[in-house]
């Protein structure tokens, strides 16, 4: 079994110049050959902002969660054509080659609702196993 990662990146308001961003809650699971990551952007803003959104009736639309990205990060390409991101805390210090997509988070997302987080590590490692071990995936 690979090394479970949870993060929580804090909100911020860093307006005008990088505006506002709620809490991101990031699931990886680590190998020494490549790690797989789920992100969530919970929408869950500072005080401020919150009251702000919804003084302008946007409360709705911006608090709501939204599956950002299921990704992975590997230290070798894993396509042609594929350039480095530079270091990757994730694959302790070494270059990154990094994809990833946020239509296929949505699939993980109602997985965390309605499994929990233990949902979530099982279809990481699936995902984990279809990108760095294809021939070892379940038919």
């Amino acid at each position: 079994m690979g090394e479970r990662l949870v993060e929580f990146a804090a909100a911020y308001d860093k307006r005008p110049k990088y505006g506002i961003h709620g809490v991101e809650m990031r699931m990886v699971l680590k190998y020494p050959d490549g790690a797989v990551q789920f992100l969530l952007f919970t929408n869950w803003h500072l005080p401020h902002v919150h009251k702000e959104l919804k003084a302008r009736a946007l409360t709705s639309i911006l608090n709501e969660p939204l599956a950002a990205d299921l990704g992975y990060h590997s230290p070798i390409p894993q396509h042609d054509g594929q350039t480095s991101m530079g270091p990757c805390v994730y694959l302790d210090g070494r270059d990154c080659y990094y994809d990833g997509s946020g239509l296929s988070a949505e699939h993980i997302f109602k997985v965390l609702l309605e499994e929990g987080s233990a949902g979530v590590w099982r279809e990481l490692e699936e995902f984990y196993q279809s990108v760095f071990h294809a021939e070892t995936v379940r038919a």
